[in-house]
């Protein structure tokens, strides 16, 4: 059995919870596969809104998410695997390898969305690296990390 709390993670919002209470934007651990070997693989949310709610458009979730890759091969890159979009359009699922500490996670992720306001491009926003290229804006994704930087204090408030 693993050790939420010593990771930093309150045990009691691991795993899927009813999306009718989680309040945003929020980090919180998904899940934590240990491997045979030891090795364990982290899921966190990185939910932006409230669940049936109000929802993120194409292009921002596209722009933050080129950003989102980007950050956390540059901050974690033994340990970060993927970020994926919530299909709900409400956040983003990060997966990383071999790390699981809350504080990291918040870190990196505070950095990157200091990134995100000091950019004048988003990443990878070209022909030969993203398959909807004209499908950006600069703007949306530095309002969006502005909007979750500025609710920084209530990362940690998952229901």
């Amino acid at each position: 059995m693993m050790d939420f709390a010593q990771l930093g993670w309150e045990a009691g919002t691991v795993g899927e919870l009813d999306h009718r209470l989680l309040k945003a934007p929020h980090v919180k651990l998904r899940a934590a596969t240990p491997g045979p070997s030891g090795d364990v693989v982290y899921s966190v949310d990185l939910r932006i809104n409230e669940p049936n709610s109000v929802f993120l458009s194409s292009t921002e979730m596209h722009s933050f998410e080129h950003f989102l890759l980007w950050g956390f091969q540059k901050y974690m890159p033994k340990n970060f695997i993927s970020v994926g979009l919530m299909g709900c359009q409400t956040g983003f699922y990060l997966i990383l390898f071999n790390e699981g500490r809350m504080q990291a996670v918040h870190d990196v992720y505070e950095k990157i969305l200091n990134d995100v306001l000091a950019a004048s491009e988003v990443p990878y926003a070209n022909i030969a690296q993203c398959g909807n290229y004209k499908n950006h804006s600069l703007e949306l994704a530095q309002a969006l990390a502005r909007r979750v930087l500025e609710a920084k204090s209530n990362w940690r408030q998952v229901i």
